[in-house]
């Protein structure tokens, strides 16, 4: 149990404070800039879309005000199997260069992108969500970093828009996730991309997995093409938070059980005798991440055991479960989750609850190939 307890402890101070440590280290020492100029390739951007009635008007009138050039620019909006109006919205746009995908049954987010991807024309595919809101100069910021023939895939940054409700831990995790990828962008290359906005080279979206976040294994796909993918701090992508828990939870759930397939998928990337520097970080920030909640789990266990092996065993257990008891007492009460502490302690358990949860569906085969946009407020 001492082994046990120990090892849990050892596990979480690396993957939460001791990774993030050696990156910030290493960006003393190691800055991997990359060239960006104004470059003008066609692009094509596209917008995968299920039954988005609500919110597709302002996301077309958003793209129509990019200021990229219009004759290098493509817009095709995917429409998966919609049985609202999106379909019949994105058709008044035709006029305006607006080009409808229409796939008549519901396949996934993903499978939607890539029959958009095959009927596209650009050198560049631009994805973005209906949800996020660019700037009229995010084309040309993103695809500024193509200039540089080392990169691959270029990510955005998000920014959560205020939305006079109270903010839970999803808006300090962003923060945190925002500062860990410029580091990694930094030092190497980006484990994964901002699935709200991100750029691709062609050939980078040339293998394609229909049932995969395209935000993850092209990611991948571009380090295992001897490309680079790195984040653009000045090119935002703005949304609102999500809906209550239940909604985050499945949201956080789906997405690990994406990033497990994808992990588990290409395996050969965390072999750090052909990859070095990257098998350790997606090592690090992915499998050790989704990993943690047993760490936790097992210092809990074996803490129960060693309670009267002494009063460090006992505070570190008692510790851990008042934790759990706020997160708990934040899910079942309003009031409770105003208190910030305890709201963040409320993301806490609905982080761990998920990766748990996600590792038994994926266990048990789902991949959630199909999909449900996830509200905002």
């Amino acid at each position: 149990m001492v082994w046990l307890f120990w090892g849990g402890v050892a596990f979480l101070a690396y993957t939460s404070v001791g990774y993030p440590f050696l990156l910030w280290v290493l960006s003393l020492f190691r800055n991997r800039k990359h060239r960006r100029a104004p470059i003008w390739p066609s692009v094509s951007l596209i917008i995968p879309a299920h039954n988005e009635g609500e919110q597709i008007r302002r996301k077309v009138l958003n793209t129509l005000e990019l200021t990229y050039p219009p004759d290098k620019r493509e817009i095709l909006v995917a429409s998966d199997g919609s049985n609202d109006d999106t379909v019949s919205i994105v058709r008044g746009y035709a006029e305006e260069g607006v080009k409808l995908v229409e796939i008549p049954e519901k396949h996934g987010k993903h499978y939607a992108q890539m029959i958009a991807r095959d009927r596209s024309q650009g050198e560049i595919l631009v994805f973005t969500d209906v949800s996020a809101i660019l700037e009229c100069n995010a084309l040309e910021k993103i695809v500024s970093n193509f200039a540089d023939p080392s990169i691959g895939c270029i990510s955005s940054e998000d920014q959560v828009l205020a939305t006079g409700g109270r903010q839970g831990g999803e808006v300090s995790y962003i923060q945190y996730d925002k500062w860990m990828r410029r580091l990694e962008s930094q030092v190497g290359s980006l484990v994964s991309l901002s699935g709200s906005f991100f750029a691709a080279r062609r050939e980078v979206c040339a293998q394609w997995n229909p049932v995969q976040s395209s935000d993850f294994f092209l990611a991948l796909q571009a380090v295992s093409q001897g490309f680079r993918a790195v984040v653009d701090p000045e090119c935002w992508s703005h949304y609102s938070l999500t809906y209550p828990e239940r909604v985050e939870f499945a949201r956080k759930v789906r997405t690990m059980v994406h990033g497990l397939d994808v992990v588990f998928s290409n395996w050969k990337l965390l072999n750090p005798f052909r990859y070095g520097f990257f098998s350790w970080q997606l090592l690090s920030h992915k499998l050790f991440r989704w990993l943690a909640p047993f760490a936790f789990l097992s210092i809990v266990i074996s803490g129960l055991f060693l309670w009267d092996a002494g009063w460090f065993y006992r505070l570190v257990l008692v510790a851990l479960l008042c934790l759990y008891g706020c997160g708990l007492l934040a899910w079942s009460s309003d009031r409770a989750s105003e208190v910030k502490p305890l709201r963040l302690a409320a993301y806490f358990l609905l982080g761990n609850v998920a990766a748990m949860y996600a590792w038994f569906k994926y266990c048990s085969g789902e991949r959630f190939a199909t999909w449900e946009p996830t509200p905002r407020r």
